[in-house]
């Protein structure tokens, strides 16, 4: 059993305060008081960072890719498409069981009316089943993104058993845009068309010039995270016992 979390990410975020996100990501995936530790995904318009990082350091690293079976049809070609290219070899695509579909969004309608209630049928709790087995997670939260997260750190604790990490907390857009630009990476084809921020289709919108890049989320509502990290500003993590998630097969 790992030692206290708490001591854990304090000595982490001590340790490596003062490293670049490449060497973040290097020691996150090496490091023994991060435990075992996957990459979550959503292939969106800023995700190719991290997966590239995470496939020059260590490219079997399991990827956690979310299907809310209400993307893009882009996302769902761009997410094969970067995989392939990247040479990832554990891309695990999570989906909720068809068993909760069927009993709490059986016409596929529950965005239009219940929001939250949609993320976590497809988004939260599938995620929160198939992170189970890890002591961390790393996403791309950045602290330039808003409020909610502007401060963040490297590490932070999520639960008394599993932390998250942050390797591009302090990025803002220009070293984003340098990094994909040097390294040639593809680009999501939706951000040419106007879409900043990329999540499921209903709910996502373009973005005008001068609008904050999040603004085609959930737009004209309050809501601004799906809940897999924050509700009302705090981190929020829903477990549903009765709702199962069926973990595919492994995609390459």
């Amino acid at each position: 059993m790992l030692p206290d979390i708490d001591k854990r990410v304090a000595g982490l975020n001590d340790r490596y305060r003062h490293h670049a996100a490449v060497s973040v990501m290097e020691k996150a995936l090496k490091d023994p008081d991060t435990g075992e530790v996957a990459l979550v995904s959503s292939f969106g318009a800023e995700s190719v960072v991290l997966l590239h990082m995470v496939s020059v350091i260590a490219p079997g690293t399991p990827v956690l890719f979310i299907d809310t079976m209400m993307l893009f049809q882009e996302t769902l070609d761009y997410q094969q498409e970067v995989a392939a290219k990247l040479g990832l070899t554990d891309v695990r695509v999570i989906r909720a069981a068809d068993a909760a579909l069927r009993l709490d969004d059986p016409d596929g309608t529950l965005h239009q009316f219940n929001t939250d209630a949609c993320c976590a049928l497809r988004k939260t709790v599938p995620l929160e089943q198939a992170l189970s087995g890890f002591d961390a997670w790393i996403t791309g939260r950045k602290r330039y993104q808003g409020d909610t997260r502007a401060t963040i750190d490297f590490f932070e604790v999520e639960t008394p058993a599993r932390m998250k990490i942050n390797p591009l907390a302090h990025w803002g857009r220009e070293d984003l845009e340098e990094y994909i630009i040097q390294n040639r990476l593809p680009r999501h084809p939706l951000v040419a068309k106007g879409y900043p921020s990329i999540g499921c289709a209903p709910c996502t919108s373009p973005v005008k010039p001068g609008e904050d890049p999040r603004a085609g989320r959930w737009r004209g509502q309050s809501k601004t995270e799906c809940g897999i990290h924050f509700i009302g500003g705090k981190a929020v993590r829903v477990k549903n016992d009765a709702q199962e998630t069926e973990t595919k097969e492994k995609v390459a």
